[in-house]
């Protein structure tokens, strides 16, 4: 068994050459997408579409960094601020309508914990999984194995080492839920601020 076929099965492998060369692929359209002219938003979501593959409305505020890019799935409307980092050794999935603030990381590689494992040079991956509908605050690290249920919110700053359930608030390291999401939440926009009614008459509809 070749260590690209090891990497796909979730088993140890190594970054040897033809893994490499997977690599080398994504880099290139990396350096272009992080060097395009910041305000040309065709070609910026043009090169997300090339990076990631199937993708429908998807947009990355570059920079933004991975290994293969093919690995990740991302559906409608996706949306990363910058300074992104999702190291997609395993498979990243994410849901529809989900948005990062700036400088959130994904992180599906590990490496042994026992020194003398580790210095063999053998990794592993292990999938993220990402609902519908989550918004994860900046500076937040997501780690191997995660899942993420739809309809939440993680807060800045967070580290998120385990499940999350849905329509929950979640912040801290390790994240931990500290409140769920209802009905009650829907007519504000920052904490107890609550939406005008030139907009509230705007996001009525969306409920009915």
């Amino acid at each position: 068994m070749n260590n690209i076929e090891r990497r796909d099965l979730g088993l140890a492998y190594l970054s040897d050459e033809a893994v490499m060369e997977e690599q080398k692929v994504c880099r290139r359209i990396l350096q272009k997408l992080n060097t395009v002219d910041r305000s040309d938003f065709e070609l910026i979501e043009k090169t997300v579409k090339e990076l990631l593959g199937k993708s429908e409305g998807a947009f990355i505020n570059p920079p933004f960094f991975c290994d293969y890019g093919k690995h990740i799935e991302v559906g409608k409307n996706f949306f990363a601020n910058y300074n992104c980092t999702i190291i997609d050794v395993a498979k990243v999935k994410i849901g529809d309508n989900c948005q990062f603030a700036p400088n959130v990381s994904i992180y599906t590689a590990g490496h042994p914990i026992h020194p003398d494992s580790r210095n063999s040079f053998y990794e592993y991956g292990d999938k993220v999984t990402i609902g519908d509908n989550v918004w994860i605050g900046g500076n937040t690290v997501i780690l191997p194995g995660v899942t993420i249920g739809s309809n939440i919110v993680i807060g800045a700053g967070s580290v998120v080492s385990k499940d999350v359930p849905e329509w929950v608030v979640a912040v801290g390291n390790p994240c931990r839920v500290i409140k769920e999401i209802t009905e009650a939440d829907r007519k504000y926009y920052y904490k107890d601020r609550e939406f005008d009614e030139e907009v509230w008459e705007i996001i009525k509809p969306c409920r009915e």
